[in-house]
């Protein structure tokens, strides 16, 4: 995991620490599997800019924001590392700069059920803001990503003097509750192949005719996005088939968007 201590001025200091490791690391600690090391360097253009535009704090004043920002830090993790597990004590929220998060749960036979892929811009347990003290699921990275880890106790303080905070917080949280409802609705009311149609259509860059995309991760996460078994998903891609849809690993080609819309 690597470290980044953001500041928007000032230079900020890197840890980068041994694979599978969580939470912060502090100079001077002894590390069993991984070498510390301290770099100054300037928070990357392209991460400030994904974290300025995320829902949470698009909507800040300069001071807000600015002072939001200061309370950051960016981790990097590597694919399949756990950021936090269900029942950990909760310490941080995280917003995803670059890859995925996988959000989880786990029954007592350890089978594994996917809530949520959060990708760029995305917020995750920012619900602990308003209440609760502990994590409700497990979080991995599904590759490597980049996130800014927020303090929960100091956004809480924050937000109470901070009203503009206090709204966006509440707005984010409203819109995953209205997502929320939405996914379980399609759940209930679309069958599989509905469910990959209208990912296909939502995610393809022109209204008609054939078309080619390419998932964004791989197949397995894209069943847990949509709720499905691996199994389900590929039955699913074999029934779209006969509608014209053609699966080479990521990409997918779409003969008739028109004719997806039918299913």
């Amino acid at each position: 995991m690597l470290q980044r201590r953001i500041d928007a001025a000032a230079p900020i200091s890197v840890f980068i620490w041994g694979a599978g490791h969580i939470g912060a690391r502090m100079p001077g600690m002894v590390e069993k599997d991984g070498l510390a090391v301290n770099k100054v360097l300037n928070l990357n253009s392209r991460e400030r800019n994904i974290l300025v535009k995320s829902p949470l704090l698009a909507t800040l004043g300069p001071g807000s924001l600015t002072r939001m920002i200061d309370l950051a830090t960016v981790l990097s993790f590597e694919a399949r590392d756990i950021l936090f597990r269900d029942g950990d004590p909760a310490d941080y929220f995280y917003c995803v700069l670059t890859g995925y998060v996988r959000l989880y749960r786990l029954n007592k036979d350890g089978r594994e059920a996917d809530i949520r892929i959060s990708g760029s811009g995305d917020t995750f347990a920012e619900s602990l803001l308003a209440m609760g003290d502990s994590y409700h699921y497990n979080a991995q990275a599904a590759e490597n990503v980049t996130v800014a880890r927020f303090d929960l106790a100091k956004v809480r303080a924050l937000a109470e003097q901070e009203h503009d905070i206090a709204r966006a917080v509440i707005r984010c949280l409203s819109n995953y509750l209205r997502s929320t409802m939405d996914c379980i609705a399609n759940d209930r009311l679309q069958t599989a192949p509905q469910r990959v149609a209208q990912y296909l259509i939502d995610n393809c860059p022109v209204s008609g005719g054939a078309v080619s995309i390419r998932l964004p991760f791989q197949k397995s996460l894209l069943a847990g996005k949509l709720g499905l078994a691996p199994e389900a998903l590929s039955r699913a891609f074999s029934t779209l088939r006969g509608t014209g849809v053609t699966v080479r690993g990521r990409m997918i080609q779409i003969n008739d968007i028109d004719a997806l819309r039918q299913i």
